[in-house]
């Protein structure tokens, strides 16, 4: 049976925000304050070290009962039994990750405008990726889409709304505002110097 996600408070992982301290560390602190799903995001990085720190991310995510995800690897997310992945547009499209996973996994699909949206929702995707609702630094190729396309995507789609880009505990009432079911964030959460308090935070401007 696919598990219930709370999308609310997702932490996706990066080192470079890390500022030289302990990778599982800090993810684990982030557990400690209440995260409430787990992308694993590893660029530029070999299969067997991927897989290595999946994981130790995984065993991490259990301990704390919060489902793990990993970006774009379907091998990865086999192999150290993560809940599912999280796929770019130029990724594998999602009804194919599904065959691979199976039909209890959950599998995320980015999306930038009503169009892509509609596709991954057609393809079987169980939540959306909207962003880069500000502007980040995290990723490269990221073009804002801002808040007024996260809430057209909101009308047009069934789906739960993720919005990513640029988010942190000042601005993450006005992703939820726009109609999403939570926030993916990455420097917001790991670039900051007590992770536990800033999403203890976050977690405090949920109202529902």
């Amino acid at each position: 049976m696919k598990p219930a996600i709370n999308y609310s408070i997702y932490l996706v992982t990066d080192h470079n925000c890390l500022q030289g301290r302990d990778f599982l560390g800090c993810i684990e602190n982030a557990l400690q304050g209440g995260v409430t799903l787990v992308q694993l995001r590893e660029k530029n990085v070999d299969g067997g070290i991927f897989l290595q720190r999946a994981i130790a991310v995984k065993n991490l995510c259990d301990k704390y009962n919060v489902p793990l995800l990993i970006n774009d690897r379907i091998d990865v997310a086999l192999a150290c039994k993560a809940a599912g992945v999280h796929l770019g547009q130029d990724d594998i499209p999602p009804s194919l990750a599904r065959a691979i996973l199976g039909p209890d996994a959950i599998i995320g699909v980015s999306a930038h405008s009503c169009e892509e949206a509609l596709a991954a929702e057609k393809d079987g995707a169980d939540y959306l990726g909207v962003g880069a609702v500000f502007p980040t630094n995290s990723k490269d190729d990221a073009s804002e889409v801002g808040l007024n396309m996260l809430k057209e995507i909101r009308q047009i789609s069934k789906l739960p709304i993720v919005g990513i880009g640029g988010i942190n505990a000042q601005n993450y009432t006005q992703v939820r505002a726009a109609g999403a079911q939570g926030a993916a964030i990455i420097s917001g959460i790991l670039g900051v110097n007590n992770i536990e308090d800033e999403v203890s935070k976050i977690k405090m401007t949920i109202s529902d």
